[in-house]
């Protein structure tokens, strides 16, 4: 028998399946969190951040302008003096002739000329139709010089824009939502149906896309609403290429970035490329990069090809189509690349799994389903921007603009307002107030100017406005009564009682303030329901929306303030109101989103944006818009945070308080459709099952974010 010792066994750890199960399920649980959270982080700080420091105080630069004068030595003198009196504004050269100028302003090689004749005369040309603000800009930088050297100045638009876009913003509509129908798709088909990805299958089917939207695109714009005339087969076109061009540029962004394309995409193509397209102000007047991004970016090529067919009788237009035909085949061929090196690396490589098998966020859809959905919400997106924001912008006139007449002697006051309603009927509404209360008046904003009228110890006529009020309602009410005071041949001061700041020379500053608070609140819900919907309970909401707020709101106004210069001061007031405007935006974006899913987007951007924007006053003054957004401007968010934002900055805090009410009213409305729901649904008391590749992908997004 033996004695020998056995050796001690050695123990094998023994590793649980539900423990590294729970392990991953909890990554994979804090990656879709962290997801959801970065997601609507980095696009609400690209946006405001692009948008606000490329447009809060655009100032000219290097305009390319004309000279012509009576001989060579004196067009030599007159450039250089030109030059001399504003030399960071202006680039100026010398035309050989006054027919020279004139091509060179048609061919949009200069934006503007200023010729000079032998009797001492002076002519400023411009063309509007190659952008207003562009077109307002030279005259005022070329008239006073032309006065300065003692001669008679005349002005002359080369190329006006027509009576049915007088603000020439039709173009400008069409390209945004062009740019916009060639990115979206593509985030929806990575997502609900990878398989349509395949070459073989994309390109024809963003070919039928493209077709399918420029026929829209141009349906609204020209039947529909007038705002462009003419030139059917030639739109069309550019139309078709512009979103084709664009969606395959997007479908390589797609190879490469996966679900982020759509944030590169949105840099590009709205962030950078609507500063840089010079359709709504000029190129010259925003920072140098731009004047560098207008060469090649599509935004700016579709714009300009537009622009070129129907103003300029095609003048320039080759340039433009090469930039967009050239994209799309760089395009293509890259995509058909990265293609062959992905299967050479891994032969075995598949197209990624949806992510998303179901819009509506309740059970599966079918394909068929899906495959609608992707073509119509897109469709429905474009058709929302075209057909609203262009009607309620593009064709702006002054209606029942409140004007107070001012007198010594009211019956005088009374006298003046009759006659002036007689002849500007519809235009103005005028009342009759005193010369002491004529600018309080205006700082209340209870009126968008004052004509205060002569008398006996002052034979000076007074115009009071509001810059910081409104810029485009201040330069109709300048333009009207300073014509209204040479025809009854009173000298006339002007008065800005509030004008706007250094750093928000257009006014808009408080409307990308607002925009930035409003994209806050509901891109949070919409990534929300779709990575981590099990947190649209309302217990867990609550608290998750109230933190966002805050810390977006301090997120917006730090970009404005310290990062951009656009706002100085005024922390704790605009990160207050801020914050109401942001958490309220989230629980109105929470009801549609228990509702519809993904879909929520459609209701939301409808209600907030598309008809919020026009109804702000922020861009322009509702009294220039349709009647119906002057009554959406006292009920609807949008409004209530332009004026919120613009009250903080310019007049005080006099109307916070109000605006504030409205957002309450919103957010209480919203808190009881959101308590019936769950009621109703039983939500509250289940959580929606988690789809593990959903979790998987929402975990590469975040390891790619970090």
């Amino acid at each position: 028998m033996s004695n020998r010792v056995q050796p001690p066994v050695e123990e094998v750890d023994q590793v649980d399946p539900a423990a590294v199960d729970a392990a991953r399920a909890r990554k994979e649980k804090i990656a879709r969190y962290v997801g959801m959270l970065i997601f609507p982080f980095l696009m609400v700080s690209m946006m405001v951040t692009g948008y606000l420091g490329a447009m809060h105080a655009p100032t000219p630069h290097d305009l390319p302008v004309a000279v012509v004068g009576a001989s060579q030595a004196d067009a030599t003198r007159l450039a250089d003096a030109l030059e001399a009196s504003n030399p960071s504004a202006l680039d100026v050269r010398v035309a050989d002739s006054a027919d020279q100028a004139r091509a060179l302003v048609t061919d949009r090689e200069v934006v503007g000329a200023v010729v000079f004749s032998d009797s001492g005369e002076a002519t400023v040309l411009t063309a509007g139709a190659a952008g207003a603000s562009q077109a307002s800009t030279v005259n005022q930088l070329l008239v006073p010089y032309a006065a300065s050297e003692g001669a008679t100045v005349g002005t002359d638009d080369l190329a006006p824009l027509p009576a049915h876009d007088s603000a020439g913003l039709g173009v400008m509509f069409m390209t945004t939502a062009l740019v916009l129908a060639g990115y979206m798709p593509l985030s929806l088909i990575l997502s609900a149906a990878p398989e349509l990805l395949r070459k073989r299958r994309i390109y024809p089917l963003l070919a039928g896309w493209a077709a399918l939207v420029s026929a829209v695109v141009w349906f609204i714009a020209n039947p529909i609403l007038g705002a462009i005339e003419g030139h059917t087969a030639a739109v069309l076109g550019i139309c078709w290429l512009g979103v084709f061009a664009i969606s395959c540029v997007q479908l390589f962004l797609t190879r490469i970035f996966g679900p982020l394309a759509v944030l590169v995409g949105m840099l590009f193509l709205m962030v950078l490329g609507i500063p840089a397209s010079n359709l709504g102000m000029s190129v010259y007047t925003m920072p140098g990069i731009f004047s560098v991004l207008y060469t090649f970016l599509p935004s700016p090529a579709i714009g300009e090809a537009l622009r070129s067919v129907l103003y300029f009788g095609g003048n320039g237009l080759a340039g433009h189509l090469v930039v967009l035909a050239v994209g799309a085949l760089v395009a293509i061929a890259l995509t058909v690349l990265v293609d062959a090196l992905k299967r050479r690396k891994n032969p075995e490589s598949a197209l990624p799994e949806p992510t998303l098998t179901s819009f509506t966020g309740d059970r599966p859809q079918s394909t068929r389903a899906r495959y609608a959905t992707i073509v119509l919400f897109p469709l429905a997106m474009v058709m929302m921007m075209m057909s609203i924001m262009t009607s309620s912008m593009y064709q702006p006139s002054p209606r029942e603009l409140p004007i107070a007449v001012a007198a010594a002697d009211p019956a005088q006051a009374g006298r003046m307002a009759a006659g002036l309603d007689r002849s500007m009927e519809g235009v103005f509404d005028f009342q009759v107030a005193a010369p002491g209360d004529a600018e309080q008046l205006v700082v209340d904003r209870t009126v968008v100017g004052a004509f205060v009228l002569p008398s006996v110890d002052d034979p000076t006529a007074t115009l009071i406005t509001a810059g910081a009020a409104g810029m485009s309602q201040q330069q109709a009410v300048t333009t009207v009564f300073t014509q209204v005071a040479q025809q009854q041949g009173m000298p006339l001061t002007k008065q800005d009682v509030t004008p706007l700041g250094s750093n928000d020379t257009v006014g808009t500053v408080s409307m990308y303030l607002a925009i930035g608070w409003m994209m806050s609140g509901f891109m949070l819900i919409i990534v929300m329901g779709t990575a981590a919907p099990e947190l649209l309970a309302l217990r867990k909401l609550l608290p998750i929306m109230a933190g966002w707020a805050v810390a977006m709101s301090a997120v917006v106004w730090t970009i404005a303030g310290p990062i951009i210069g656009a706002v100085s001061g005024h922390a704790w007031q605009l990160i207050g109101i801020g914050a109401l405007a942001t958490f309220t935006i989230s629980l109105f974006t929470a009801v549609f989103a228990r509702l519809l899913g993904m879909l929520a987007v459609l209701p939301v951007i409808l209600v907030v944006m598309f008809l919020g924007v026009p109804a702000s006053g922020g861009g322009l003054s509702i009294y220039m818009s349709p009647e119906i957004f002057r009554v959406l401007h006292d009920v609807l968010p949008m409004p209530a945070a332009v004026e919120s934002a613009r009250s903080i900055l310019y007049f005080g805090g006099d109307s916070v308080g109000s605006h504030a009410v409205t957002f309450l009213i919103w957010a209480a409305a919203a808190l009881v459709c959101v308590i019936a729901i769950e009621w109703f649904t039983g939500r509250k008391q289940s959580t929606p099952p988690v789809d593990p590749v959903a979790e998987g992908r929402s975990a590469e997004l975040v390891q790619r974010l970090t």
